[in-house]
C-alpha cells in the first residue's frame, strides 16, 4: 500500500519529504510487527536484542556501556532492559572485579534457550519482508546505508 493511502495524503512538499515520512512510517510499522512477534516469548524487540548481543560475546561478560553502544535503537534505555531481563532470569549482572564501579552483564542458560527457541521462528518474522525481492532488499540496503552516510 502507497504511503499517500495509509496516511491519508495525497501531496508531499517533495520526493524527500516523501521518503522521510515514508521511512519513519515503515519503521513505526516494522516496530509493531516485531512487537506483536517477541510477545509471545514475553520480551520486547529491545529486549530481544540485548539478548543477540551478549550471545554474541559467547558468555563473556559486558557493560551496561558497551551494550548500549551496541543496540539498534540507541534511544533505549539499556539499563532498564538489563534489569528487566534479570528479573526474568535470562541474564545474571555480576560486579566487576578489575573495577567494582563497572557491571559485567552474562546471558544466562535460559537466556541461550530462549534465543534458540526463537531462532526457530525467525522466518515467520521476516516474512513481513516478502512483498520485495532479494536483490530489491540488496537495493535497499545500499540506499538506507547511503542515507546514513
Amino acid at each position: 500500500m502507497k504511503i499517500e493511502d495509509e496516511i491519508k495524503q495525497k501531496a508531499f512538499n517533495n520526493e524527500y519529504q516523501k521518503a522521510m515520512i515514508n521511512i519513519v512510517f515503515t519503521s513505526g510499522w516494522l516496530e509493531y510487527k516485531q512487537t506483536h512477534f517477541f510477545k509471545q516469548w514475553g520480551i520486547s524487540p529491545q529486549q530481544y536484542n540485548v539478548l543477540r548481543i551478549l550471545r554474541g560475546q559467547n558468555k563473556n561478560p559486558i557493560t551496561v556501556a558497551s551494550i548500549q553502544e551496541r543496540m539498534m535503537d540507541k534511544m533505549s534505555n539499556a539499563s532498564r532492559l538489563v534489569e528487566k531481563l534479570k528479573q526474568k532470569k535470562l541474564i545474571d549482572r555480576k560486579e566487576c572485579k578489575a573495577d567494582r564501579r563497572q557491571v559485567d552483564i552474562k546471558i544466562t542458560d535460559k537466556g541461550l534457550n530462549l534465543l534458540n527457541e526463537i531462532d526457530n521462528y525467525m522466518n515467520e518474522l521476516e516474512q513481513i519482508m516478502k512483498n520485495i525481492t532479494n536483490d530489491e532488499a540488496i537495493e535497499l540496503n545500499r540506499i538506507l546505508d547511503k542515507l546514513r552516510g
